[in-house]
């Protein structure tokens, strides 16, 4: 069984720092694509960024592109979100979810992926 856990979440100020992680178990990290996804109050979920199964390649939202880095850890079965300069705005519940795509795929959208964690809040306020 599939099995996703998100920490890291927090209060932070605008213009901080948070690194989130995702820890699998129930699968082999290496053949998953993770993505990570945000929902504020009220909004739909929206992705952030994707990481695929194969060469690592990495895909972000045009809204945090410069500031959020993935990168994985199969040693350890984790993977990273670290996000820099926080703004207000994305104040939301981060997901991570995982996928077996095929080879180099990642996805932006929500409804491709099938295994969820049960997500972290993250505040931005000053």
């Amino acid at each position: 069984q599939v099995q996703l856990v998100e920490s890291g979440g927090g209060l932070v100020q605008p213009g901080g720092s948070l690194r989130l992680s995702c820890a699998a178990s129930g699968l082999t990290l290496d053949d998953y694509a993770i993505g990570w996804f945000r929902q504020a109050p009220g909004k739909e979920r929206e992705g952030v960024s994707c990481i695929n199964n194969s060469d690592g390649t990495t895909g972000y939202a045009d809204s945090v592109k410069g500031r959020f880095t993935i990168s994985r850890d199969n040693a350890k079965n984790t993977v990273y979100l670290q996000m820099n300069s926080l703004k207000p705005e994305e104040t939301a519940v981060y997901y991570c979810a995982a996928e077996t795509f095929t080879r180099y795929y990642c996805s932006g959208y929500p409804w491709d992926f099938g295994s969820w964690g049960q997500g972290t809040q993250v505040t931005v306020s000053p």
